[in-house]
């Protein structure tokens, strides 16, 4: 054994030995709640909104113990970019790695973190992400290690948007004929907060909202940040909106983006910066400003017409009072649909030095187009034109015991007309229904082009930000337009491409990812606006299944899974 492996080795023992197993017990209930002044109804954990943080180090392993306490429907819960390695049955996938919980059941996910960084958890069964199910998994480093970035302290702040209509009535909206579309979010929250009723900066507006008189112990009132003066802050963001692309400042502050997605990134300073959902981020702040003074931490729509108004916040510097409204108003965001502003953003962002670099050649390259179609006259989103819906047998259980008939064996298609115009509408808007699986050789890199276009209405195409379970890619590159092959040979950063888990497609443009197929088990590909994927855009891949062992019977008690072990404990 070479000196260099065996060094890695102790390492990894090490690290073995520091590691904790981290036990929680988690009950999900309905409860009534006032996110923003007005009272609803969320999907809470263990009375809470939104649900516990995690809090871990690199190598523990997380066990919940999780019991449906809702009285009518299903859930799972996914663990937002953890690898899940070993583990692919807790990804917490309906239809895809687990079946439902039932409610009364219990059901138990166990997984390793491998990897230190800013994450969160959120359902992922029908509309229950809008429903409020989510709350922030913080990653940190073992104890031997450190960051490559130092802070006196440390925040969390996820970010949702909330309707005052609720998850079901939503559900019925987009899957109804004729379609009705559920509107824009009525509050934009952080930390589960928001103001619908009342402003924190109505004297700075011109707006008949009045300015928000609190008491402070409300379920609406802001989550104060406090800070001392001349400090340095990490704060990790993490977006689990189900509709909404979010603009994020702290007034008067520069800000340096540190990681993305749970992988360091080149610092770089900003003075604000855009979140899309399925996004995590850290960055760093100093409080080196008038400190007399509060300040505005602002988040607002980016991408659609901002019928919501901007979430707002306090930076309190001590020892102001934490009610001292800044003395200017709240930051200005850039114009919703100025998206050259957010391209430079994301161009911004490439891997820090000493970063794992991309296979320098793909095995398989993937070109999926996302449309706007109708099937029988609902309103679809569609792939390559076959809009996705799920199968009643989890496909991690149906391919692992090789049974028949569970979904389409027929592979989806690998690429769309070169011919399709994507600034028009589609000429055929009639798509079709479809399961299949892109079945992928196992460890071989697999690239995928992103393709947008415009939807059904004229002169239209949308943002989306698209995750992919089990793994991180390289996103090698942005464009306007078709994808072509001068691209593919001249644009593509091979050199320092970022590692990420969730990317952004813009409005008639391109995005290009890498990835090794090298995680058995089978993942879901989809856009993470939890109506978009409600409504077929996604697709799902299979890679190395014969290798994943252990999965619990009781992940797979639905559906065609479930009649086999009905029938082997019958013989």
């Amino acid at each position: 054994m070479s000196p260099l492996a065996i060094i890695f080795l102790l390492l990894l023992l090490t690290i073995s030995a520091m590691a904790k197993t981290r036990q929680f017990e988690w009950r999900v209930e309905y409860m009534h709640w006032s996110p923003d002044g007005v009272e609803g109804v969320v999907m809470a954990i263990n009375g809470k909104f939104p649900g516990p943080t995690i809090r871990a180090r690199t190598g523990d392993t997380i066990s919940v113990e999780l019991t449906n306490n809702l009285l009518t429907e299903g859930l799972v819960i996914h663990w937002h970019g953890i690898s899940q390695r070993g583990t692919p049955w807790a990804d917490g996938t309906a239809s895809i790695s687990q079946c439902p919980i039932n409610p009364g059941e219990t059901f138990v996910y166990r997984f390793i973190v491998d990897k230190a960084g800013t994450y969160f958890y959120h359902g992922h069964y029908g509309m229950q992400r809008s429903a409020g199910l989510y709350g922030s998994l913080i990653v940190e480093l073992a104890k031997n290690e450190k960051e490559p970035f130092h802070y006196d302290g440390e925040f969390n702040l996820l970010l949702s948007d909330w309707w005052h209509k609720s998850s079901q009535d939503q559900q019925i909206d987009i899957s109804s004929k004729p379609f009705r579309w559920i509107g824009e979010p009525q509050s934009l929250l952080m930390n589960g907060r928001g103001q619908f009723n009342c402003s924190l900066a109505a004297q700075f507006s011109k707006s008949p909202i009045p300015q928000c008189k609190l008491r402070g112990d409300e379920q609406y009132a802001p989550h104060i940040f406090h800070v001392h003066p001349n400090k340095t802050y990490r704060l990790r963001v993490a977006s689990s909106t189900a509709l909404s692309s979010l603009h994020l400042a702290v007034g008067g502050h520069k800000m340096v983006v540190v990681e993305a997605d749970g992988n360091y990134i080149q610092p770089f300073s900003v003075e604000n910066m855009d979140i899309y959902s399925g996004e995590s981020y850290s960055i760093l702040f100093t409080t080196d400003q008038d400190p007399s003074n509060n300040y505005w931490i602002s988040i607002s729509v980016r991408g659609r017409e901002p019928k919501t108004p901007q979430g707002l916040t306090i930076l309190n510097y001590i020892p102001n009072f934490a009610s001292k409204i800044p003395n200017f108003p709240p930051p200005l965001p850039p114009l919703w649909n100025d998206y050259n502003y957010s391209k430079s953003f994301s161009k911004k962002i490439f891997g820090l030095m000493g970063s794992p670099k991309p296979p320098t050649r793909h095995d398989r390259r993937l070109f999926l187009l996302n449309t706007q179609n109708r099937i029988e006259g609902y309103t679809r989103w569609a792939i390559n034109n076959i809009s996705l819906v799920f199968p009643t047998t989890p496909y991690l259980g149906s391919i692992k015991y090789g049974i028949n008939n569970a979904f389409d064996t027929k592979s989806p298609p690998n690429t769309f007309s070169k011919d399709y115009d994507i600034m028009k509408p589609p000429p055929n808007p009639n798509s079709t229904y479809g399961n299949g699986v892109y079945m992928l050789k196992f460890n071989t890199t697999i690239d995928i082009i992103l393709q947008n276009a415009n939807i059904l209405a004229e002169n239209v195409s949308e943002i989306h930000p698209w995750h992919l379970h089990g793994h991180s890619f390289w996103v090698l590159g942005y464009g306007d337009g078709n994808f072509t092959t001068e691209d593919a040979e001249t644009t593509l950063n091979l050199n320092n491409p970022p590692l990420r888990n969730t990317v952004v497609v813009f409005p008639y443009g391109w995005t290009a990812l890498r990835f090794s197929a090298d995680n058995p088990g089978v993942w879901a590909f989809h856009c993470h606006i939890e109506p978009h994927l409600h409504m077929g855009m996604g697709v799902v891949f299979a890679e190395g299944v014969h290798l994943v062992k252990n999965i619990p019977n009781e992940a797979l008690t639905c559906g065609l899974t479930g009649k086999m072990f009905a029938e082997n404990k019958h013989k």
